[in-house]
């Protein structure tokens, strides 16, 4: 009996042992989510990279089978090879592909890197990262949470991608634990038409986001490229000002001033590699800022 006893504890500790916790960051958007101008063949080497947990899907609206994904494998951080646009009568029915990265690219990356080697430099806490993101996308047209006569195919594409790496990750004994969702969106909503929906809109998607990651301390962090239209978009001002009431309605919600970060001129529509890599370091100090002011339980 106590040999018995003793080896099912022995087992149990071994079990243990191999257990492992990781934070999780969720990342999600439109282009300068993806990174549309973050050039792959401009990110400088870090061999800690590969200490993070990577699970991504990124491409056109609606999700199609064309997107470029990690399989729905975990692998390691690192920028995302570009895959071409779908061609032909149905691109033309579709009338929104771009193509993942810029075709003078072979890929590119978001603000997941500088995120994540921003946060490495702080703390060892390990990390793991699920982005799911989409080159022209609407919160009101492709992000919504089901509103009649709206369709939601990029909301559900994100659910879908997070509970199967959720469950593929605790299928290899390691807990993933929501910690921040990285929101970098808004330029396709700054139109007469939806920019003054956009608070409610965001809301509803946030709340449901928690709900169905089961989350409710999940930390939000928002932002948008300022820049957008270069100065001549009128409704840029609306969308800035709804994240920052939809930051300061929601808990543990912030807004992050991407202003300043480098983009690539002439439209200065994306963030360059650079400008990139810098809106990711102030996601994590923004990240960082929140949990000291706002602490959570662990």
């Amino acid at each position: 009996m106590f040999r018995t006893l003793t080896l099912g504890l022995a087992l149990l500790l071994q079990g243990l042992a191999y257990a492992e916790t990781r934070d999780l960051i969720l990342v999600a958007g439109q282009s300068n989510a993806v990174g549309f101008d973050a050039y792959a063949e401009e990110l400088p080497a870090d061999p800690k990279d590969a200490a993070t947990m990577f699970w991504w899907r990124v491409g056109d609206p609606p999700p199609d089978e064309f997107d470029g994904t990690s399989a729905r494998q975990w692998t390691t951080l690192q920028f995302q090879p570009r895959t071409p646009a779908m061609e032909g009568d149905a691109a033309k029915k579709l009338g929104r592909q771009y193509g993942n990265f810029n075709k003078k690219s072979k890929g590119g990356f978001g603000p997941e890197i500088g995120m994540v080697r921003t946060l490495t430099t702080k703390e060892t806490r390990p990390l793991a990262v699920i982005k799911t993101a989409f080159s022209g996308t609407s919160v009101a047209a492709d992000w919504n949470v089901g509103l009649p006569g709206k369709a939601d195919a990029c909301y559900r594409a994100m659910i879908d991608e997070a509970k199967a790496a959720i469950a593929s990750a605790k299928s290899k004994d390691i807990t993933l634990r929501p910690r921040a969702f990285v929101w970098v969106q808004g330029e396709s909503d700054a139109n007469a038409k939806d920019a003054p929906a956009y608070v409610a809109s965001l809301t509803a998607m946030l709340k449901s986001l928690r709900t169905e990651l089961n989350a409710p301390n999940l930390i939000l962090l928002l932002g948008v490229n300022t820049r957008f239209g270069n100065g001549k978009n009128t409704f840029m001002p609306q969308v800035i000002a709804a994240q920052k009431e939809v930051a300061a309605t929601l808990p543990h919600a912030r807004y992050i001033d991407t202003a300043g970060a480098e983009t690539l001129p002439p439209s200065h529509t994306h963030f360059t590699a650079v400008g990139t890599l810098e809106i990711g370091r102030r996601y994590a100090e923004s990240l960082l800022a929140a949990e000291t002011a706002l602490p959570l339980t662990k």
